[in-house]
């Protein structure tokens, strides 16, 4: 039974980084309401698409609800004494290397804590690392580097006051939207504002910017290394702030300036008018924020991608001011908190560095740790290499889907399989990850949670649960403490809740400190459990709830390097990595609307669906005709490391030369889709983070003689198609199909849909057209439909899904099924585009025609784009082809 609560808890979304504030409650039906929390400072009320829809991502089907050994089902007490046991015994014989720990961003800090806590100063190892090395590992690197700490100059707001907003390898907009519509607020406020997306794609983010600069990949360093010469050379840099504040300028720039500016233009692909452009209206608007995202972390330059933007604000003084400032934004909701934690293999806790012998003491002798951890431990993509070469033999993932999620992911699926020891922390009982393991342990999920995140701009939060922990699930700090005192580190290990964990996390902050470091809440070390159970968001480094108003570091320099004075970093032009060859294409990965990392949360969601129901990849046209590719063909997208098969998206959106696959789709929603898997674990040479969005790649149209559509009531064991794909609808599962062959049509129908025998059948063939079409019904309602054809399936997706949850009471109305189409006077929405409103684009056009002709207009007429907003672009793309076919 569900939490019955007439009051809404406060809690914080387990999405992005944004780290919106939620109000959520459960009535004793088990019925979830979520809405933004209009007193959060992250969103203040507003939400996105995938925020909007929480509430369907928390019901129970598919979770793994007890601890299980081997695949049978066991005691917490067997399945931990076991993980305890052989834990103990691997260190005991091969040392404390030969175990590791890959944890995850979605973990709550106090759970990162004591994974960190248990890894580094009782085991003695630094052999844990996070998914957040996949994300944010360059910008933890180039902070340390310039900054001397891991530290977020601004905040926010900064991104609202700026007069000039840089978006550099994000589609904010899309990735981010509660920011994205902050900063689409402030615009309209302040229309004089310009933003520049600096991007290879034309995202939606770039629909409404001032200039979209189409960068090569891994052309970042040779754009900002123009500019820091432009600055110089155009008298746009602070002197005073450089002199005061700084070491290193007059490197730095000697080696902007090797780059050349007809270098730039090639290794950019920029137009030069475009270029000055950009570098005219930087140098000359005071007020700059330039946000960072994926785009330039996941790259073998990406450390040095950062520190090329961060040299631009040093030099210029606009760093900590209001509305000036380099902005990382981070890609999961606590990657922050497991930063302050050490939760990477690199560092330690509470922002402490493991090579620093003093800061090593420090942390053993405030945890009484037997051991320390006395170098860095095996970043994820050497991690996962250790554990296929039999270094690391025992091996717990918590979290995350390293299987679907990893560069090289078919090396780690191997490593898995062949690993001696796998232990799998998860929420839901089927993974491409879990699959691998020897012990499935249950893990609260969002809403059962209960514990701190951070956001992007240093914003500590609450999640707080509102609803019971279903059947054994236990949070992931309690599983954690009950291995280690099962491992002899019972006194160490004995919180009596999240709430001890938080305070011990406050006080190793504040610990022998005396502001030399960034990160300090000992303040909040002695607020209690009450205190904790109240707790209001605030940002580091307040010292009490009343310190209101952003905080902002280096405005005045006090940067955490031994001189207090920041460091420009020299960065030399590297070897040109831009693909060569007729047949080579640059494929860039990364994430969708809707969808979130490898879809154990949003694939739960009918709605979060229908945006986009498969994996796809961005071609330009005129790699497509060169390539034999049409619109919607399936293709097969191959590196040397493997292959994908995905549906073909013909837009000039994607640059020619390159190509676009999302992140998302997994073994358990498509058929061969896992994008990781044509990835080469090439990594930053600072930073150990892949390169996810360069890698070389071909492209061939699958010779599909058959494709399909079905949808079903219940999600199909097994599907037998060459390519398929399976998306979560209102009544049931949609289904993609495609075959290189003829198969028994009326067999596979059966197989795929397992309905009883009293169904009754309609069936319907033209061999001549080649045409099937089969549909079962169950009482008054439909159990499934299937619909082959030689070509493209001439079907409303839209419009059958709905059938599925329509009423179907006499015999003759049942043809529409096989029809495939509506009978007169009933409307097709068609294809979905606002998914927090669920407004399709036949809805949508019709406004059009009938005199909505702007995106408010639309919005005040069917409520799409009026939530989160990050629809707003392709609604006005529709309102812009009508009017172009209106004026033919």
């Amino acid at each position: 039974m569900a939490i019955a609560d007439a009051s809404p808890v406060k809690t914080t979304c387990p999405y992005c980084g944004v780290g919106c504030g939620v109000l959520a409650k459960a009535d004793a039906g088990g019925v979830v309401e979520v809405r933004g929390d209009p007193d959060h400072p992250a969103n203040f009320g507003r939400l996105c698409s995938k925020g909007s829809a929480l509430a369907e991502t928390t019901g129970l089907e598919g979770r793994l609800l007890h601890p299980e050994i081997g695949g049978r089902q066991a005691s917490w007490d067997e399945a931990l004494d076991l993980v305890a046991g052989r834990f103990s015994e691997t260190v005991r014989i091969h040392g404390p290397d030969s175990v590791a720990l890959y944890v995850s961003g979605q973990l709550l800090t106090e759970d990162y804590y004591v994974a960190n806590k248990l890894m580094k100063g009782f085991i003695g190892s630094a052999n844990i690392d996070t998914n957040s090395r996949l994300c944010m590992a360059s910008s933890v690197a180039g902070h340390r580097r310039a900054f001397g700490a891991d530290t977020v100059p601004g905040t926010y707001a900064d991104l609202e006051q700026a007069d000039l907003l840089v978006l550099v390898g994000s589609n904010l907009a899309w990735c981010h939207p509660v920011l994205y519509q902050r900063v689409a607020s402030a615009r309209e406020m302040r229309p004089e504002m310009r933003v520049v997306v600096i991007d290879p794609r034309r995202t939606m983010s770039a629909d409404s910017a001032d200039l979209h600069l189409p960068v090569r990949a891994d052309g970042d360093v040779a754009l900002f290394a123009g500019l820091l010469a432009h600055l110089a050379d155009h008298g746009a840099l602070d002197a005073a702030y450089i002199e005061r504040h700084t070491t290193g300028f007059d490197a730095a720039l000697a080696a902007a300036r090797a780059f050349g500016r007809r270098e730039i233009a090639n290794r950019t692909g920029i137009r030069p008018a475009d270029l000055d452009r950009f570098y005219r209206l930087f140098a000359q608007t005071p007020k700059v924020v330039t946000v960072y995202s994926q785009g330039v972390n996941q790259s073998a330059s990406g450390t040095d991608k950062v520190n090329a933007i961060i040299n631009c604000h040093l030099a210029t003084g606009r760093i900590g001011k209001p509305g000036a400032g380099p902005f990382s934004v981070t890609g999961q909701p606590n990657a922050m908190g497991g930063r302050e934690v050490g939760g990477m293999a690199n560092m330690l806790a509470a922002h402490m560095e493991l090579g620093n012998p003093l800061h090593r003491e420090r942390v053993q002798r405030f945890w009484k740790a037997p051991a320390i951890a006395d170098k860095p431990g095996l970043k994820a993509v050497d991690l996962f290499r250790a554990v296929a070469d039999g270094r690391v033999k025992a091996l717990w993932i918590m979290a995350t889907n390293p299987v679907d999620s990893m560069p090289d992911a078919d090396h780690v699926r191997a490593a898995l399989a062949d690993c001696p020891f796998v232990v799998v922390s998860d929420v839901l009982a089927a993974t491409d990850t879990g699959h691998y393991a020897d012990v499935r342990l249950p893990a609260a999920a969002w809403g059962e949670k209960d514990g701190t995140v951070t956001n992007s701009e240093r914003r500590i939060s609450r999640q707080r649960p509102f609803l019971p922990l279903p059947g054994e699930a236990r949070p992931d700090w309690w599983i954690v403490a009950e291995v280690a005192r099962r491992m002899g580190f019972r006194s160490a290990f004995s919180y009596a809740g999240p709430a001890a964990i938080f305070a011990e996390h406050a006080a190793l902050s504040a610990y022998d400190n005396n502001g030399a470091r960034d990160f300090d809440i000992g303040a909040y070390a002695a607020i209690g459990t009450a205190g904790y159970d109240a707790l209001t968001p605030f940002q580091w480094p307040a010292q009490s709830a009343q310190e209101a108003g952003d905080i902002r570091f280096f405005a005045e320099g006090g940067f955490f390097t031994p001189d207090r004075k920041a460091r420009f970093i020299a960065i030399a032009p590297a070897a040109e990595t831009w693909p060569q060859g007729a047949s080579s294409l640059v494929l860039n990965t990364g994430r969708v609307r809707d969808h979130w990392h490898t879809m154990t949360r949003t694939g739960k969601s009918p709605r979060l669906s229908q945006h986009l129901a498969e994996p796809f990849v961005e071609i330009h046209p005129h790699d497509a005709a060169r390539h034999g590719i049409g619109d919607a063909d399936i293709v097969r997208v191959a590196t040397p490391r493997g292959a994908v098969l995905v549906r073909a998206l013909v837009t000039r959106r994607q640059a020619p030369g390159s190509i676009f696959v999302p992140i998302h789709w997994t073994d358990q929603f498509a058929s061969n889709a896992r994008v990781g898997t044509l990835v080469a674990p090439a990594t930053d040479p600072h930073s150990g983070q892949p390169a996810l969005k360069h890698s070389r790649a071909t492209v061939t149209r699958f010779p599909a003689q058959w494709y399909g559509f079905a949808v079903l009531r219940h999600k199909p064991d097994g599907i037998p198609a060459d390519y398929w794909s399976l998306a979560r609808c209102e009544a049931g599962w949609r289904v993609e199909l495609a075959f290189a062959g003829d198969r028994d049509w009326a067999g596979l129908a059966r197989g795929l849909f397992a309905a009883s025998p009293e169904a009754e059948t309609l069936v319907y063939h033209d061999e001549a057209l080649g045409r099937h079409r089969f549909a079962w019904f169950e009482g008054r309602r439909l159990a499934a439909a299937l619909y082959l054809a030689r070509d493209a399936v001439a079907v409303s997706r839209s419009w059958a899904v709905e059938q599925l949850a329509a009423d179907y009471p006499h015999h003759h109305t049942r043809f529409s099924v096989i029809a495939g189409r509506p009978v007169a006077g009933v409307s097709d929405r068609g294809a979905t585009v606002c998914s927090c409103f669920g407004v399709g684009v036949n809805q949508i056009a019709a406004a059009v025609g009938t005199g909505c002709t702007t995106v408010a207009a639309v919005g005040e007429r069917l409520q799409a784009g009026t939530n989160c907003g990050s629809c707003r672009a392709e609604i006005r793309g529709i309102i812009d082809a009508h009017r172009l076919q209106a004026a033919e």
